[in-house]
């Protein structure tokens, strides 16, 4: 039977907002598409003292988010899951980008019945026991753009911190994230990108298990001109999954797009999209 729910689960510095012009695109294939701002993003984003007023403030300011854990993100994942099966809807689909694919994982290790297929988008896929960050630092992604425009070290306040005002930066976070974006659609962007990003989720393990999460079915869309999660280390976590559970293999499609394909080409995203839940 072909899922017709599609939840979709933004990264980091990111919310519900940039999937909108993906939306229209999945509903015309039939697709029934619901989004959520996770903890500490989008109208859940909370700003640190000197956030555009006072760039050294801000630098050093501790994070009022700091405190947001994995478990608050798969709750709040979970949650709209489980208002999708009380209508009837039946397993969703459920696709994530960049840092939401942790939170993939772990919804999916808890309640793999309720999912149809894991979409990890551009996301991070860690085996199991592994954090997040430990591929961030690893030698397949070199070359990525995303840490040198942390404005602290995020343990010193608690949150992975990137100055979105300030218009010295504009060009570099575009290179980073969106490269392949028009310029007036980055500006959009870059004005509602939250400045904080909880340190704690990405430090935190991740539990997955070859009975539950290892028996979803899953797919990985790559965007093959990444500069955020680089495109080996994409690879990485397809043969990395593919071992650890050979019985149950990635299904992989590749976009030649910036990490933000859902700005940049959402027609072809879409039609991935509905690909895989046919």
């Amino acid at each position: 039977m072909a899922i017709t729910t599609v939840i979709l689960v933004h990264g980091a510095w990111h919310g519900a907002w940039c999937w909108q012009a993906l939306i229209p695109e999945l509903l015309k294939r039939r697709l029934a598409p619901l989004t959520l701002d996770l903890p500490a993003h989008g109208i859940h984003a909370r700003f640190p003292e000197g956030w555009a007023s006072d760039a050294a403030r801000f630098a050093v300011s501790p994070a009022p988010t700091s405190s947001i854990t994995l478990d608050d993100y798969v709750n709040a994942v979970l949650e709209i899951v489980d208002a999708a099966h009380a209508t009837g809807a039946g397993p969703v689909m459920l696709v994530g980008h960049s840092m939401a694919g942790i939170a993939l994982t772990a919804v999916a290790e808890r309640a793999p019945e309720k999912i149809g297929r894991l979409v990890y988008l551009a996301a991070f896929m860690p085996l199991p026991d592994v954090p997040m960050i430990d591929y961030v630092r690893c030698a397949e992604n070199a070359g990525e753009e995303v840490a040198g425009l942390f404005v602290a070290p995020p343990p010193k306040i608690g949150a992975m911190r990137i100055d979105y005002r300030n218009a010295s930066q504009h060009e570099r976070i575009r290179s980073a994230f969106a490269h392949d974006v028009d310029a007036t659609r980055f500006a959009a962007m870059n004005h509602l990108l939250t400045p904080d990003v909880p340190a704690g989720p990405v430090a935190t393990p991740t539990v997955a298990t070859h009975e539950r999460w290892g028996r979803v079915p899953r797919a990985y869309i790559r965007c093959s001109e990444d500069r955020a999660v680089m495109p080996a280390l994409q690879d990485r976590f397809i043969r990395e999954a593919d071992a650890w559970t050979p019985e149950n293999l990635t299904r992989v499609t590749t976009l030649a797009a910036s990490h933000s394909p859902f700005l940049s080409m959402p027609v072809e995203l879409a039609h991935a999209l509905a690909q895989l839940a046919a």
